[in-house]
Protein backbone atom coordinates (compact mmCIF):
# COMPACT_ATOMS: atom_id res chain seq x y z
CA UNK A 1 0.00 0.00 0.00
CA UNK A 2 0.99 3.55 -0.90
CA UNK A 3 0.21 6.88 1.16
CA UNK A 4 -3.20 7.43 0.31
CA UNK A 5 -2.52 10.93 -0.19
CA UNK A 6 -0.80 9.79 -3.66
CA UNK A 7 -4.45 9.78 -4.72
CA UNK A 8 -4.26 13.61 -4.68
CA UNK A 9 -1.95 13.26 -7.32
CA UNK A 10 -3.51 11.10 -9.35
CA UNK A 11 -6.73 13.22 -9.23
CA UNK A 12 -4.13 16.20 -10.15
CA UNK A 13 -3.02 14.00 -13.25
CA UNK A 14 -6.62 13.05 -13.96
CA UNK A 15 -7.80 16.77 -14.58
CA UNK A 16 -4.72 17.96 -16.35
CA UNK A 17 -5.42 14.58 -19.17
CA UNK A 18 -9.29 15.84 -19.44
CA UNK A 19 -8.06 19.45 -19.79
CA UNK A 20 -6.12 17.78 -23.22
CA UNK A 21 -9.42 16.38 -23.80
CA UNK A 22 -11.54 19.38 -23.24
CA UNK A 23 -9.19 21.60 -25.31
CA UNK A 24 -9.34 19.05 -28.41
CA UNK A 25 -12.97 19.30 -27.63
CA UNK A 26 -13.94 23.16 -27.74
CA UNK A 27 -11.69 23.07 -30.95
CA UNK A 28 -13.45 20.00 -32.53
CA UNK A 29 -10.63 17.93 -32.40
CA UNK A 30 -12.64 15.15 -30.29
CA UNK A 31 -16.57 14.27 -30.63
CA UNK A 32 -17.40 13.44 -27.43
CA UNK A 33 -20.79 10.40 -27.63
CA UNK A 34 -22.76 12.85 -25.36
CA UNK A 35 -25.09 9.91 -24.19
CA UNK A 36 -21.62 8.62 -22.33
CA UNK A 37 -20.54 11.47 -20.79
CA UNK A 38 -23.89 12.49 -19.60
CA UNK A 39 -23.67 9.01 -17.78
CA UNK A 40 -19.89 9.53 -17.19
CA UNK A 41 -20.42 12.65 -15.23
CA UNK A 42 -24.03 10.83 -13.36
CA UNK A 43 -22.94 7.79 -11.93
CA UNK A 44 -19.75 8.30 -10.61
CA UNK A 45 -21.22 11.86 -9.29
CA UNK A 46 -23.42 9.12 -7.59
CA UNK A 47 -20.56 6.29 -6.86
CA UNK A 48 -19.00 9.27 -4.79
CA UNK A 49 -22.22 10.08 -2.84
CA UNK A 50 -22.21 6.55 -1.93
CA UNK A 51 -18.62 6.04 -1.11
CA UNK A 52 -18.81 8.91 1.09
CA UNK A 53 -21.65 7.23 3.22
CA UNK A 54 -19.96 4.34 3.25
CA UNK A 55 -17.07 6.07 5.20
CA UNK A 56 -14.53 5.74 2.07
CA UNK A 57 -11.58 8.66 2.95
CA UNK A 58 -9.37 9.92 -0.17
CA UNK A 59 -9.43 7.31 -2.19
CA UNK A 60 -13.27 8.51 -3.36
CA UNK A 61 -11.24 11.63 -4.52
CA UNK A 62 -10.51 9.75 -8.01
CA UNK A 63 -14.41 8.40 -8.08
CA UNK A 64 -15.48 12.29 -7.95
CA UNK A 65 -12.78 13.50 -10.53
CA UNK A 66 -14.26 10.92 -12.74
CA UNK A 67 -17.33 12.47 -12.19
CA UNK A 68 -16.44 16.20 -12.15
CA UNK A 69 -14.28 15.83 -15.65
CA UNK A 70 -16.64 14.30 -17.96
CA UNK A 71 -18.83 17.04 -16.83
CA UNK A 72 -16.70 19.67 -17.97
CA UNK A 73 -16.63 17.99 -21.50
CA UNK A 74 -19.88 17.29 -21.59
CA UNK A 75 -20.66 21.02 -21.15
CA UNK A 76 -17.99 21.84 -23.98
CA UNK A 77 -19.47 19.44 -26.39
CA UNK A 78 -21.99 21.80 -26.54
CA UNK A 79 -20.09 24.70 -27.53
CA UNK A 80 -18.45 23.20 -30.99
CA UNK A 81 -21.06 22.12 -33.21
CA UNK A 82 -17.48 20.12 -34.73
CA UNK A 83 -17.75 18.37 -31.82
CA UNK A 84 -21.01 16.97 -32.30
CA UNK A 85 -21.23 13.22 -32.36
CA UNK A 86 -24.75 11.90 -34.16
CA UNK A 87 -26.15 9.54 -31.47
CA UNK A 88 -27.79 6.45 -31.91
CA UNK A 89 -30.22 3.84 -30.86
CA UNK A 90 -27.12 2.08 -29.21
CA UNK A 91 -26.60 5.06 -27.49
CA UNK A 92 -30.15 5.74 -26.27
CA UNK A 93 -30.85 2.10 -25.10
CA UNK A 94 -27.07 2.07 -22.96
CA UNK A 95 -28.20 6.00 -21.53
CA UNK A 96 -31.76 4.53 -20.62
CA UNK A 97 -30.17 1.17 -18.96
CA UNK A 98 -27.73 3.08 -16.97
CA UNK A 99 -30.23 5.83 -15.87
CA UNK A 100 -32.94 3.05 -14.41
CA UNK A 101 -29.90 1.49 -12.74
CA UNK A 102 -29.17 5.16 -10.95
CA UNK A 103 -32.96 5.29 -10.70
CA UNK A 104 -32.94 1.21 -8.85
CA UNK A 105 -29.88 2.49 -6.45
CA UNK A 106 -32.22 5.71 -5.10
CA UNK A 107 -34.97 3.08 -4.34
CA UNK A 108 -32.77 0.98 -2.30
CA UNK A 109 -30.59 3.81 -0.90
CA UNK A 110 -27.93 0.99 0.39
CA UNK A 111 -23.99 2.69 -0.43
CA UNK A 112 -23.08 -0.81 -1.77
CA UNK A 113 -25.89 -1.02 -4.01
CA UNK A 114 -25.90 2.72 -5.31
CA UNK A 115 -21.99 1.68 -6.40
CA UNK A 116 -22.94 -1.15 -8.28
CA UNK A 117 -25.94 0.38 -10.08
CA UNK A 118 -23.42 3.35 -10.49
CA UNK A 119 -20.82 0.76 -11.53
CA UNK A 120 -23.15 -1.01 -14.12
CA UNK A 121 -24.06 2.27 -15.67
CA UNK A 122 -20.74 3.68 -16.24
CA UNK A 123 -19.70 0.63 -17.91
CA UNK A 124 -23.22 0.71 -20.31
CA UNK A 125 -22.02 4.53 -21.00
CA UNK A 126 -18.84 3.11 -22.06
CA UNK A 127 -20.45 0.89 -24.57
CA UNK A 128 -21.31 3.97 -27.18
CA UNK A 129 -17.68 5.45 -26.82
CA UNK A 130 -16.07 1.79 -27.42
CA UNK A 131 -18.13 1.32 -30.29
CA UNK A 132 -17.01 4.56 -31.56
CA UNK A 133 -13.39 3.79 -30.31
CA UNK A 134 -13.31 0.84 -32.20
CA UNK A 135 -14.33 2.54 -35.85
CA UNK A 136 -13.40 5.92 -35.45
CA UNK A 137 -10.42 5.82 -33.01
CA UNK A 138 -9.24 9.41 -34.85
CA UNK A 139 -12.65 11.42 -33.42
CA UNK A 140 -10.85 10.46 -29.91
CA UNK A 141 -8.66 11.73 -27.37
CA UNK A 142 -6.64 8.87 -25.62
CA UNK A 143 -4.94 11.06 -22.72
CA UNK A 144 -8.00 11.54 -20.73
CA UNK A 145 -8.53 7.68 -20.92
CA UNK A 146 -4.40 6.92 -20.08
CA UNK A 147 -4.50 9.34 -16.94
CA UNK A 148 -7.69 8.28 -15.25
CA UNK A 149 -5.79 4.70 -15.87
CA UNK A 150 -2.91 6.01 -14.06
CA UNK A 151 -5.29 7.64 -11.29
CA UNK A 152 -7.23 4.56 -10.90
CA UNK A 153 -4.26 2.08 -10.59
CA UNK A 154 -3.04 4.61 -7.68
CA UNK A 155 -6.23 4.65 -6.04
CA UNK A 156 -6.08 0.68 -5.92
CA UNK A 157 -2.28 0.97 -4.49
CA UNK A 158 -3.60 3.55 -2.05
CA UNK A 159 -6.12 1.38 -0.56
CA UNK A 160 -5.79 0.11 2.92
CA UNK A 161 -9.59 -1.52 3.26
CA UNK A 162 -10.27 -3.63 0.53
CA UNK A 163 -14.10 -4.03 0.15
CA UNK A 164 -16.52 -3.35 -2.60
CA UNK A 165 -16.84 0.09 -1.16
CA UNK A 166 -13.34 1.01 -1.87
CA UNK A 167 -12.29 -1.25 -5.31
CA UNK A 168 -15.54 -1.12 -6.92
CA UNK A 169 -15.35 1.72 -8.84
CA UNK A 170 -11.71 1.98 -9.33
CA UNK A 171 -11.50 -1.13 -10.79
CA UNK A 172 -14.35 -0.52 -13.28
CA UNK A 173 -12.41 2.95 -14.28
CA UNK A 174 -9.27 0.89 -14.93
CA UNK A 175 -10.77 -1.79 -17.29
CA UNK A 176 -12.90 0.41 -18.79
CA UNK A 177 -9.86 2.72 -19.95
CA UNK A 178 -7.33 0.07 -20.42
CA UNK A 179 -10.25 -0.71 -23.31
CA UNK A 180 -10.28 2.40 -24.79
CA UNK A 181 -6.55 3.33 -24.28
CA UNK A 182 -6.03 0.39 -26.24
CA UNK A 183 -8.89 1.29 -29.12
CA UNK A 184 -7.69 5.18 -29.18
CA UNK A 185 -3.48 5.48 -28.73
CA UNK A 186 -3.15 1.85 -30.34
CA UNK A 187 -6.26 1.93 -32.57
CA UNK A 188 -6.97 -2.05 -32.25
CA UNK A 189 -10.29 -1.87 -33.62
CA UNK A 190 -8.29 -1.00 -37.20
CA UNK A 191 -5.82 -3.31 -36.44
CA UNK A 192 -8.41 -6.41 -35.95
CA UNK A 193 -10.55 -5.39 -38.70
CA UNK A 194 -7.51 -5.73 -41.04
CA UNK A 195 -6.67 -9.36 -39.01
CA UNK A 196 -10.05 -10.53 -40.13
CA UNK A 197 -10.59 -9.58 -43.11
Amino acid sequence: MINPNFVILGAFIQFLGALSYLIDTLKGKTKPNKASWFIWTLAPLTAFAAEVSKGVGIQSLMTFMVGFNPLLILIASFFNKKADWKLGKLDYICTALALAGIFLWAIIKDGNIAILFAILADALAAVPTIVKAYFYPETENHWAYSVALISAVITLLAIDRWDFAHYGFPINVLVVCIILVSLIKFKLGKKLKHLFS
